[in-house]
């Protein structure tokens, strides 16, 4: 009888152990930087961008973006986590990286944008929008009622075809 109870306490003590360590397996290190960090010029979420062309387009991804709009530097995640692309720019040259060794190389980041994602999006006023200044931008006009919650969103009414860009931030 207390050889038993003993193989009970060792098995309950082990199931214990191993509960324990699969629990921080699956727990978070929190940092003390915040995901999204519009002093250190970084943000990290999901856009979408739907164009209502015809047929209509649409764009879903999550996103890493990095710098100012003057130079930095978009990564774009699929829904299953692998790069979809890299985008880069500075005030010389704007370079996208499918990440099959085939650079392609544009003049600005609104001919980049455009070819990556289907809409020029406008960096200078995007950078702005996600620090909650409302920006201008020729043709669109964002919403930053929900900026605070992560959220922002923008209408592109010209040139046509109209587009809707929303961003959601990490929280």
């Amino acid at each position: 009888m207390l050889a038993l109870r003993q193989r009970l306490r060792a098995l309950t003590l082990t199931s214990v152990l191993v509960a324990i360590i699969f629990i921080a397996g699956c727990a978070r290190v929190h940092s003390s930087k915040p995901l999204n960090d519009s002093d250190e010029g970084f943000w990290t979420g999901r856009l979408s961008l739907q164009i209502q062309s015809d047929p209509v387009q649409s764009f879903h991804a999550g996103f890493e973006l990095k710098g100012r709009a003057d130079k930095g530097e978009l990564t774009l995640i699929s829904p299953l986590g692998s790069t979809l692309g890299v985008l880069r720019w500075s005030s010389e040259e704007a370079v996208l990286d499918p990440g099959n060794h085939s650079l392609q190389r544009f003049e600005s980041i609104d001919a980049l944008t455009a070819h990556a994602t289907g809409a020029a999006i406008p960096m200078t006023a995007l950078f702005a929008w996600l620090r909650g200044d409302n920006a201008t931008a020729s043709g669109w006009s964002a919403d930053l009622s929900r900026q605070s919650e992560g959220r922002v969103s923008a209408q592109r009414t010209q040139p046509t075809p109209e587009a809707t860009l929303r961003v959601i931030l990490d929280q």
